[in-house]
């Protein structure tokens, strides 16, 4: 019988996965027992990453790219076809944000936020798509935000980057469940991470997330690791087309 709750030979490719929920993310599927290949542009973090995970003999490899250009892709899939043939699994969590009044925003960086967020992830869906298909475990978890279903402070663009790739992850689930492909987003509240730190750090902006969350408290990269690696589990074989969040009961507080 299958084991529902390990990942042992299945082939992974996260991106942004050399620190903050990327890393840990990782750091879950190798546990489960998934080979991982982790992607981020700092060429350094990447290395850094990767020998930690292999002086504890976990199969980890990394590549130094960037998701958003058409030549970073092409380095990453190059990649993942010299790690072996095949690839099961697909963590898109590469995002970042600019924090501004939406009048504020110049076309270009409203255009690197669509790029990066919402673009990429397109992109690396379709090139993962032939190998995803070859697959007889193939699933999609795309890391969202609680941004694209309310307004939580972090900009316009980025909450339409983020709602728009929780439709795609719907649209995606339905076209390619004939291919055996399941598509599913994890949408996080505020996680304490190196994107987050300078917020986090400021004790008035803790205390406003703790004050909406019924946890009281922000996430910690771990939290929402787990529940992208349970959507990639057999055990999660009938779960496609959703999204999850963890958000430590923020969507459902009121007043």
């Amino acid at each position: 019988m299958t084991n529902r709750w390990s990942l042992t030979g299945r082939r992974a490719l996260v991106t942004g996965g050399s620190k903050g929920i990327g890393w840990a993310m990782a750091d879950e599927l190798l546990a489960l027992g998934a080979d991982v290949l982790v992607v981020a542009r700092n060429a350094d973090e990447v290395a850094a990453a990767v020998a930690a995970w292999t002086a504890q003999g976990l199969p980890a490899a990394g590549v130094a790219a960037d998701v958003s250009t058409e030549a970073g892709r092409a380095a990453i899939f190059a990649a993942v076809r010299a790690r072996g043939p095949g690839l099961d699994l697909l963590i898109n969590n590469v995002g970042t944000n600019i924090r501004k009044a939406f009048n504020a925003y110049s076309p270009a960086e409203y255009q690197r936020l669509f790029s990066v967020n919402l673009f990429s992830v397109m992109e690396m869906c379709r090139s993962a798509y032939p190998l995803l298909k070859a697959s007889a475990h193939a699933s999609i978890v795309n890391v969202g935000s609680v941004a694209g279903r309310f307004d939580v402070g972090t900009g316009a663009p980025y909450s339409l980057t983020k709602a728009a790739e929780e439709q795609l992850g719907r649209n995606l689930a339905v076209e390619w469940a004939p291919d055996g492909i399941r598509v599913n987003t994890v949408a996080p509240w505020f996680v304490r991470t190196p994107l987050t730190e300078p917020l986090m750090a400021q004790p008035e902006f803790q205390q406003k997330i703790a004050a909406r969350t019924p946890l009281g408290r922000a996430g910690e990269p771990a939290e929402i690791a787990v529940a992208v690696a349970f959507l990639c589990l057999p055990g999660a074989s009938y779960i496609t087309g959703q999204c999850l969040l963890a958000d430590g009961g923020m969507s459902a507080k009121g007043l």
